[in-house]
């Protein structure tokens, strides 16, 4: 290919992969998560124990930060983060079938939680450098305000807080 020289050419795989991943599609598939589970910030929403729920509570989770309140990205990649961290320990650890998740915003806060029927506790380990796994509620201590486990008559809701700047 003449005068192509030295510019670095896209790879067919790639390409394949931007096109399947775009901010537009992402926001669509997070609104339409929101109309098919409902909306965490009305009513607790049930959730399937399965590890692809990770992802419906992360579109749900940015819908409602980054769309609904108005919040930064940065904040909201963050909160990302921790509840998928927090789901998955619902799905890995519980043996329950469903779990639920709601999210709540007062002045200066917002608080995300994910509730499931085993009162069995969350360990935060102390994490090594080389570890490949149980880094979930380390994040969750690094990145939250505060976090916690409310023990209930049948079951645990684990959350994490954020503050929030109030325009």
């Amino acid at each position: 290919m003449a005068g192509l020289e030295g510019i670095e050419q896209p790879r067919r795989h790639g390409s394949a992969t931007a096109a399947r991943w775009s901010p537009a599609i992402e926001d669509e598939r997070a609104h339409k998560a929101l109309e098919l589970f409902g909306n965490p910030t009305e009513a607790e929403v049930p959730l399937p124990s399965r590890p692809e729920s990770a992802a419906t509570a992360r579109r749900l989770t940015q819908v409602v930060i980054l769309r609904h309140w108005g919040l930064t990205p940065r904040m909201t990649e963050d909160a990302v983060l921790l509840v998928s961290e927090l789901v998955g320990n619902a799905v890995r650890h519980t043996g329950a079938r469903v779990f639920g998740l709601r999210m709540r915003r007062r002045r200066g806060w917002i608080r995300v939680e994910v509730r499931d029927p085993s009162r069995g506790l969350p360990c935060l380990m102390p994490v090594q450098e080389l570890d490949v796994s149980g880094r979930g509620l380390f994040l969750v201590d690094k990145l939250s305000d505060r976090w916690g486990v409310d023990l209930l008559p049948r079951g645990k809701t684990t959350w994490f807080e954020m503050r929030v700047a109030d325009r």
